[in-house]
């Protein structure tokens, strides 16, 4: 199978390199390779490799600095989603783009299902979306969209490697309690990447790991599995907060669990809970680390 995956600098894009099946032949470009914005070079280095699959998990991610950079992230995370949709239609390719929990508003009090309204908060939730829906109207036959939610990983900077500087360097810790939603390890969403790029459904999908955490949750967590497996040589008092005592540019949903039931049952996969997915990262990370 041959594979081109778009962002493959991110965490995301470095997980799915680390679990590649052995059978794929992937050729992973970051944004210095594969510039998203414009559309006769996607094309170009699409045409060129001619893939079976392609796999966009290239984003403007920048949640606050969005809302004063429209422009950037539509480019990057609309324009440029639809542009990779158009090049895989020209060589026939199924093509995978990776969404977010952020093109929903939170006021719901159960899990969001694929088909549920979506009303995003901020611009990067709008721009999202707005992959989601050109990706879709340009490549309707084999195109799917894949939602995520909380995304961390051994790779990059994220709430659990920001966490663990800070209970490193901090005497306490303040951490937003009213926001909830499903922490996600970047790799078990890899995995569940390749396997739908085996399956190729269409439409729109969710994944995360099982369960529900508010950020302060995750943060103690974070620290009780820190200090489980030696990250950690100290326990230090966490906070929880109000996301109005902590006010950002950018409004984040309040609740955005997503139902995953439906991609589970599809891809034939059993969910993990969150919090092993967690310790297995961080026993993950301790070994990298001290290799």
């Amino acid at each position: 199978m041959r594979v081109l995956l778009a962002g493959a600098r991110g965490q995301l894009g470095r997980e799915l390199q680390h679990c590649k099946p052995g059978d794929v032949e992937l050729l992973a470009l970051g944004p210095q390779e594969l510039d998203l914005r414009e559309a006769e070079t996607v094309a170009a280095r699409v045409s060129g490799f001619r893939p079976q699959v392609i796999v966009n998990a290239a984003a403007y991610t920048a949640v606050d600095r969005a809302e004063s950079e429209q422009e950037a992230a539509f480019a990057v995370n609309g324009q440029g989603a639809a542009n990779l949709a158009e090049a895989a239609r020209a060589v026939g390719a199924y093509c995978l783009q990776v969404s977010t929990d952020f093109v929903f508003d939170g006021e719901q009090s159960h899990p969001y299902l694929p088909t549920d309204w979506t009303n995003p908060l901020g611009v990067y939730g709008a721009s999202k979306l707005a992959g989601e829906q050109l990706a879709l109207a340009a490549y309707p036959e084999r195109v799917a969209i894949v939602r995520t939610a909380w995304l961390y990983s051994a790779f990059g900077n994220n709430f659990v490697t920001t966490m663990l500087r800070l209970m490193g360097e901090r005497e306490t810790i303040g951490v937003v309690a009213d926001q909830v939603g499903t922490p996600t390890w970047g790799r078990g969403l890899a995995e569940a990447l390749w396997q739908m790029c085996r399956v190729q459904p269409k439409g729109i999908h969710h994944w995360t790991d099982a369960g529900v955490a508010s950020w302060y949750d995750f943060a103690v967590a974070i620290q009780e599995e820190g200090l489980g497996c030696g990250l950690l040589n100290r326990e230090i008092p966490l906070l929880p907060i109000n996301t109005a005592d902590y006010p950002t540019p950018a409004r984040r949903p309040a609740y955005s669990v997503l139902d995953k039931t439906g991609t589970w049952a599809a891809l034939g996969i059993q969910p993990v809970h969150w919090r092993v997915a967690l310790r297995r990262m961080l026993l993950e990370h301790k070994g990298v680390g001290n290799a």
